[in-house]
């Protein structure tokens, strides 16, 4: 059996996830990891029996042996090293979101096309069971056209510090690490359709609560109570060409009861909840209808999504097929999340 030889880059917390799927990939063999810090890298170079060990990424790309990588590090890194992977031959699953700017993502877009390379962006709430089974129903028209969606995902208390709060890093707080998510949901589903124009509004208020007690979240090991230059709470309406629109609103912190994620969508037939629950609207013979699948998981399994996503990467390396999350898509998601940031800054709509 062919097996795709992977390098991944980076060594944080969400390269586990990328580790772990590719460790239950017959048809996958981890062979090089890099990260920063050295001794973190031998270690996961240990538990995934990687025989090469890296503190450059430039290195593990002169590697002759690697086929393929996924780059698992800073958001102000993926244009650069997915740019550098592409020259060097490799095929490329890299984080979301695909960059911090239009400029970046641009020279992305064309890297692929003058490598033919591919690169996979990692959306990974495409690869969702419930995705794939509300998406079965739009192709077959029960939604029919899907004019309205609306997103939220909202912390109460959630700004994980480190390099997500350093905006020169992460390129923004909550819009770009959970509302990158959503959106790309709700825009998947809804057919991809072009942006037309986005009005958004970012928040500054209440910081990384850091001084909040009882209440645990997830901190990052390098958390500092004093850093934080991202925005607390983001809010948009997003519209298309086709003339659907998409609201969306997305926090680390707000003064809200719980924590929230809801995804839902609008069409002329019928409508759909995704988050925090499938369930699918519908009717018949004049009767409204709520239907609930009865399928092993009506809400996102991150575990289960992320190996579906690592599994059609490597399958999608082997075969020459196309991803179900190229490129051009990284680069329309990109474009509402600048187009968002820049809304907010200078206080009128930004029209494509």
């Amino acid at each position: 059996m062919k097996k795709l030889k992977i390098g991944v880059i980076g060594g944080g917390s969400i390269s586990d996830l990328h580790l772990d799927s590719y460790s239950k990939n017959k048809q996958a063999e981890i062979i090089a990891i890099c990260d920063l810090n050295i001794e973190r890298t031998k270690q996961k170079a240990e538990k995934y029996g990687a025989k090469y060990v890296y503190s450059s990424y430039k290195e593990l790309l002169e590697n002759p042996e690697v086929n393929a990588v996924s780059i698992c590090t800073w958001n102000n890194s993926h244009a650069e090293i997915s740019i550098a992977a592409l020259k060097a031959g490799k095929n490329v699953l890299v984080e979301k979101p695909l960059c911090t700017t239009m400029e970046d993502a641009l020279l992305v877009e064309q890297t692929v096309k003058e490598t033919g390379k591919l690169l996979q962006v990692g959306f990974v709430r495409r690869y969702g069971s419930n995705t794939n089974i509300l998406k079965q129903f739009i192709d077959h028209d029960e939604l029919g056209e899907i004019y309205y969606a609306k997103a939220s995902c909202l912390r109460r208390l959630g700004n994980p510090g480190g390099w997500f709060s350093d905006k020169e890093r992460s390129g923004g707080g909550p819009l770009i690490d959970l509302g990158v998510h959503v959106i790309d949901l709700c825009w998947y589903l809804m057919g991809r359709p072009k942006v037309k124009s986005v009005s958004g509004n970012t928040y500054y208020k209440l910081g990384n609560r850091s001084n909040v007690e009882n209440l645990s979240y997830y901190k990052t090991a390098d958390f500092d109570a004093s850093k934080n230059t991202v925005e607390d709470l983001a809010n948009a309406l997003i519209r298309f060409e086709n003339g659907a629109s998409l609201m969306v609103d997305v926090s680390f912190t707000l003064h809200t009861k719980n924590d929230e994620i809801s995804v839902k969508l609008y069409g002329e037939k019928g409508g759909a909840e995704i988050e925090p629950e499938l369930l699918i609207v519908s009717e018949k013979y004049d009767t409204i209808l709520n239907l609930t699948p009865q399928v092993d998981s009506l809400t996102f399994d991150f575990v289960k999504g992320f190996q579906s996503e690592i599994d059609h990467f490597v399958e999608c390396c082997l075969t020459g097929g196309e991803t179900l999350s190229p490129v051009e898509d990284g680069v329309e998601i990109m474009k509402i999340l600048c187009g968002i940031y820049e809304s907010s800054q200078k206080g009128v709509e930004i029209k494509f």
